[in-house]
């Protein structure tokens, strides 16, 4: 589909076939719709799934936790509100022991439940649920929601949002229109300078053109490209004037981003996993370029009227009916 848009784009004349052949390369942060990871959520949420798995094999806990467990939940957050932190740290191991303790007696009932569909659902939830109990605070691999664990926290050094939760994407324009040539997710957060690479091979792909030149920020650092020349931001020794006005095109490429968060909803991703996360991007991509297109048309039309004037089209009787006709 961002084939056929790149092709409508060139049909229209929004875009010349040599215009791929110069791009600008950024990354950002597509956020997945998942509430802001808290341990006390996390804890909760898990002992509430396993607690419905079991009875949906018919399995009795000793003790379900379902009274405590949820004051405790709300207690954890007043703790943490009032700043008293010691309280809220014997709190939250209160409330993980809870959640471990049925864990435990799952795993115990496993043996119970006959082979199939449910069995494999437990099994998967339980390992999912050990991995929760395990992971360091600061460690690798962090599971931040349960129906999305393969999200990644990623610090972009904003002052208003510290870090943000999902993954990272990578965006290919062209450097004069801000027209979309290519667009992909990647996970487990890669460092910037990795992602280009692939980030013109895929706009090679799509537009069966390698691109001549790749403007990138200064994040691009260590990128390792030899087939393309790649110019980053901040560059000027031994750069022609015309390399140095595209330098200045550079920063267009972060409007553009901006658009596609708020016009295509690129800022929050509601597909599923890490297939959802390409095809999402891809589709806010294709979005893009059809309102690239859009509006080309509606200022050509503009122009034709002021041009020419408003058609005087001629009355029409096919509406009519029979009778009257």
């Amino acid at each position: 589909m961002l084939t056929q848009s790149i092709r409508a784009g060139q049909k229209s004349g929004v875009i010349d076939e040599d215009n791929a052949k110069r791009v600008a390369v950024d990354t950002t942060v597509m956020e997945k719709n998942i509430a802001y990871p808290m341990d006390a959520r996390l804890y909760e949420r898990a002992r509430d799934q396993l607690v419905a798995l079991a009875q949906e094999a018919g399995v009795e806990f000793r003790q379900s936790y379902a009274r405590l467990a949820p004051r405790l939940a709300l207690q954890v957050g007043r703790y943490a509100h009032a700043k008293q932190f010691k309280r809220m740290r014997k709190a939250l191991k209160k409330l993980k022991g809870y959640t471990g303790r049925v864990m435990r007696d799952l795993r115990r009932h496993l043996a119970d439940i006959p082979e199939g569909s449910l069995r494999d659902r437990i099994i998967a939830k339980l390992a999912l649920m050990s991995h929760l109990l395990h992971q360091a605070p600061k460690g690798a691999d962090k599971i931040y929601a349960l129906h999305e664990p393969d999200v990644d926290c990623i610090s972009k050094g904003k002052a208003r949002v510290r870090y943000e939760f999902g993954c990272k994407v990578s965006v290919a324009t062209t450097l004069d229109e801000g027209f979309v040539v290519g667009m992909r997710s990647f996970a487990s957060n890669p460092y910037d300078g990795h992602t280009l690479k692939e980030a013109l091979e895929q706009v090679a792909i799509l537009t069966d053109q390698r691109p001549d030149l790749a403007v990138v920020d200064r994040g691009y650092r260590g990128h390792g490209e030899d087939k393309t020349r790649v110019l980053i931001s901040g560059t000027r020794r031994g750069l022609k004037p015309k390399l140095i006005a595209d330098l200045r095109r550079r920063s267009a490429i972060e409007a553009e981003i901006g658009h596609m968060k708020t016009d295509g909803r690129l800022s929050r991703c509601t597909l599923k996993g890490t297939i959802g996360d390409a095809v999402f991007a891809v589709m806010n991509a294709c979005g893009h370029n059809i309102r690239k297109i859009l509006a080309h048309l509606l200022a050509w039309l503009a122009w034709i009227i002021a041009v020419l004037g408003t058609p005087k089209i001629p009355p029409s009787r096919s509406y009519l009916p029979a009778d009257a006709a």
